[in-house]
């Protein structure tokens, strides 16, 4: 046994044991200032992911949001992989989640939401635009975030690039003008060159006059 590679002796793989995240987490915790402690911090973690499950999308300091955004992803992920019938998975929702309505909304509304073949992120971050700064935000500035869940029903924060589809109404009505307009054109043209080649033929024929008289 002694100097056998691990990969014969049957362990199992450690990337096989979870899911990925499909969102970068740092090795280290961000700083999260409460006066009760790390016990204050998790309580805020705890309640910005209860926030997220329930609003879908909410706007808060960039520290909070990118951790609290990795156990929201966590905690989704596995409630896909373990459903509502595993004991452990349940207990892991019902601490997250302080309003325990919202561990049935996991389950039936945001689980289902992402079918099988959907491997995240199942978050979105955006940076907030920052507004005109005081003179306390100008010696310091904490930068905002809004997440948000993925299908969520609310309208899009960026906008989106139109379809250019040749068969939309406005192509369509488009395309037809600019038919119009070149044919048109090209009537115009051939009139405009008619007339010419007429004006031309009547100073030809005056021409011959003049000299025959």
């Amino acid at each position: 046994m002694v100097g056998k590679p691990l990969k014969s002796l049957g362990y199992a793989e450690v990337t096989k044991l979870m899911s990925e995240l499909k969102v970068p987490v740092l090795p280290r915790h961000r700083n999260l200032s409460s006066p009760l402690g790390p016990e204050g911090r998790i309580n805020k973690l705890r309640q910005t992911v209860t926030a997220l499950v329930k609003y879908e999308r909410i706007e808060l300091f960039h520290n909070r949001a990118d951790e609290a955004r990795g156990y929201v992803e966590r905690l989704v992920s596995d409630a896909r992989r373990y459903g509502d019938q595993n004991k452990e998975m349940m207990e892991m929702a019902s601490y997250w989640l302080l309003e325990k309505q919202l561990v049935h909304k996991l389950f039936k509304v945001i689980c289902p939401r992402f079918h099988d073949t959907f491997d995240g992120p199942f978050t979105t971050a955006y940076n907030a635009p920052r507004k005109y700064p005081s003179e306390t935000e100008r010696k310091q500035y904490f930068k905002r975030v809004v997440l948000e869940l993925k299908g969520h029903p609310f309208p899009p924060l960026l906008p989106q690039a139109s379809y250019q589809g040749k068969y939309l109404i406005h192509n369509v009505l488009l395309d037809a003008a600019m038919k119009d307009y070149y044919q048109e054109k090209k009537l115009n043209a051939m009139q405009n060159k008619k007339e010419e080649v007429t004006e031309s033929v009547d100073e030809e024929k005056e021409l011959d006059n003049q000299i025959k008289e």
